[in-house]
């Protein structure tokens, strides 16, 4: 009788032992991370595309520089910077964002207010460099508009799917050489407005619907 309640005490003793080193090891894995991960945040929508990739290159040096503060985006491809007291209006070189609607005889593009939330999210209230090729007909310094990277927010847009790589004329407003990739890109990755199945180059809208007032 000794003997069995010794041999009970014993075997009742190893099991104790068994399940507490079992225990202490599921919570040493629980602690560890052993415990279901979370998913990884994604950005909150609204946020800006991440950075051009580096194999873009450096950006087409320009003719002169403006360094000043964004105080407006007007719309996918045009800002107001301030320097010293004085705006002036800046249209981004090498793209071409949807339009915005005028009238009812030129209706805006569909993601026209998206591509300039987009601008205006990366570059409005902020001091930046904008590096200038030459005036337009509209008195608007054509430039690419530095960022804190390197890169433009000229590319910024196009990689984003907010603008177009500026191909009309064949080419002739196309300075930066690397936008015909990130457009590539943004197309593929289905970005910003090439969601839509019958995305319209602005140039080709501008004559189709403004002009011929076939819009689709």
């Amino acid at each position: 009788m000794l003997r069995k309640q010794y041999s009970f005490g014993r075997l009742g003793r190893r099991v104790g032992g068994i399940v507490g080193v079992a225990l202490a090891a599921a919570l040493v894995h629980w602690f560890q991370g052993g415990r279901e991960q979370p998913a990884p945040a994604t950005a909150p929508a609204g946020q800006p595309t991440p950075a051009v990739p580096p194999a873009a290159g450096a950006v087409p040096p320009g003719r002169y520089a403006l360094t000043g503060e964004i105080v407006k985006v007007a719309d996918g491809d045009t800002v107001t910077l301030r320097v010293n007291g004085r705006q002036h209006r800046i249209r981004l070189d090498s793209i071409d964002a949807p339009e915005d609607g005028h009238s009812p005889r030129e209706p805006g593009q569909p993601y026209a207010e998206a591509a300039r939330r987009h601008l205006e999210q990366l570059v409005g209230g902020k001091t930046l460099t904008a590096q200038c090729y030459e005036q337009d007909q509209f008195e608007r310094d054509v430039c690419a508009l530095m960022l804190p990277d390197g890169n433009s927010a000229n590319r910024a847009q196009v990689a984003a799917g907010y603008a177009w790589a500026y191909t009309a004329r064949r080419g002739d407003y196309l300075r930066d050489k690397a936008m015909r990739g990130l457009q590539d890109q943004a197309r593929q990755a289905r970005r910003g407005l090439w969601e839509h199945p019958r995305a319209t180059e602005p140039w080709k809208w501008r004559y189709e619907c403004w002009r011929n007032q076939r819009c689709q």
